[in-house]
């Protein structure tokens, strides 16, 4: 039986075209680039999510010598969300990069830990993926990763 998989997304030709609310967590995740270590790659990810509580929290990506060891900025985030924050569910979730020519969309590994995070809140993680002048956003993690792995 064949079967569709399709969805809908926004796509933002210009920052400014965000809402101030989006423009902010966008901008929070660029800051948090500078939280980076990255001397390998030289890329650096910032990650934002804004609590149903309004707070926001951010990460960024951390490289180790003994690769791969390190930790994308999503996961970095989610993580310390989880050991701080796990009775305050993420809405929103926007990632940025530097350098930022083209939007940062999360890896593989993320992918699954964001819907994982959006499992076990019971609530959708809406995503915003940023680059230096667009961004295109998702109601849903599920839109990043249809085929979930699930144990």
């Amino acid at each position: 039986m064949e079967q569709t998989f399709s969805f809908d997304y926004r796509h933002y030709d210009s920052l400014a075209d965000l809402s101030p609310r989006d423009r902010e967590l966008v901008d929070r995740a660029k800051e948090a680039c500078g939280t980076a270590h990255a001397p390998y790659s030289n890329f650096r990810v910032g990650a934002a999510a804004r609590l149903a509580s309004g707070k926001i929290i951010t990460g960024s990506n951390q490289e180790s010598e003994v690769f791969p060891a390190g930790v994308c900025a999503e996961r970095s985030l989610l993580y310390y969300h989880q050991a701080h924050h796990a009775g305050d569910p993420i809405e929103t979730l926007a990632i940025a990069s530097l350098p930022d020519r083209r939007e940062c969309y999360p890896c593989g590994i993320c992918r699954q830990v964001i819907n994982d995070t959006q499992r076990r809140q019971g609530s959708p993680i809406r995503v915003i993926m940023s680059g230096a002048d667009s961004a295109t956003a998702i109601d849903t993690a599920t839109h990043l990763l249809p085929f979930l792995f699930e144990l």
